[in-house]
């Protein structure tokens, strides 16, 4: 069984930074995916992020691309996000999710973490 707890959520100004992580507990090997979804208020679960178990490959949403680094902490058992130039519309609760094939049945989340982003 995979745990995983959010953390790092505030409220910054705009063009401001946060760093989010997710502490993980439980086996996560190379089969599984990991990454960070938002919703924001009154609007769908968006993906944000992802990255392998590894750290090897990273893969970012075109609104988030080039303003938030996602990586993998093996040492320490983390999950982590880095965003910066924090826009308004950044404001989501954001999740941490892992999962493996087959999804149906290896699908963890997080639960959640708040950052707002207003001057």
């Amino acid at each position: 069984q995979v745990q995983l707890v959010e953390s790092g959520g505030d409220l910054v100004q705009p063009g401001g930074s946060l760093r989010l992580s997710c502490a993980v507990s439980g086996n996560i090997d190379s089969r599984y995916t990991m990454g960070w979804y938002r919703q924001a208020p009154g609007k769908g679960l968006e993906w944000v992020s992802g990255i392998y178990s590894d750290g090897s490959v990273t893969y970012y949403a075109d609104s988030v691309k080039g303003r938030f680094t996602i990586s993998r902490n093996i040492n320490k058992n983390t999950l982590d996000l880095q965003m910066n130039s924090l826009k308004p519309e950044d404001t989501a609760v954001y999740y941490c999710n892992a999962r493996r094939p087959p999804v149906s049945e290896y699908n963890y989340w997080g639960q959640g973490t708040q950052v707002t982003v207003s001057s």
